[in-house]
């Protein structure tokens, strides 16, 4: 199962506290994560900044380094994901951004996403 990462969930350990792929690998056993280039350029953005948000990122992009990198052609990071996903290159997307994770459920997409503040679970369109 290929699960693609969101900025938002490789910012987990740093904003929430939770270790995404601990929790990727408690709810999926069997998984390869990837992460589209766009998601890659937004963390580096976000890194170049200041605070809790630049080392979140700063972080996450050390995470992504898990990831396997796919190129599509959008170059914001939600619309590369429901690119990926609406493609079948991915089975599901994590996420902890509430309206991507409407826009992927709306599009047919299991979702992987924050419930409560420490635990990941699945989200079924």
């Amino acid at each position: 199962m290929k699960v693609a990462m969101d900025a938002s969930a490789l910012m987990m350990p740093v904003e929430v506290g939770v270790r995404v792929f601990d929790e990727l690998d408690r709810e999926l056993p069997d998984y390869e994560p990837v992460a589209p280039a766009a998601v890659r350029r937004e963390l580096r953005n976000l890194s170049a900044g200041a605070g809790r948000e630049a080392t979140a990122a700063s972080v996450a992009l050390d995470l992504a380094d898990r990831c396997e990198t796919v190129e599509t052609e959008h170059s914001h990071g939600d619309d590369a994901l429901v690119a990926l996903a609406n493609a079948g290159r991915v089975d599901a997307v994590a996420t902890n951004d509430a309206p991507l994770r409407e826009r992927l459920l709306d599009a047919g997409v299991e979702v992987m996403h924050l419930r409560g503040r420490s635990k990941l679970t699945r989200t079924y369109p």
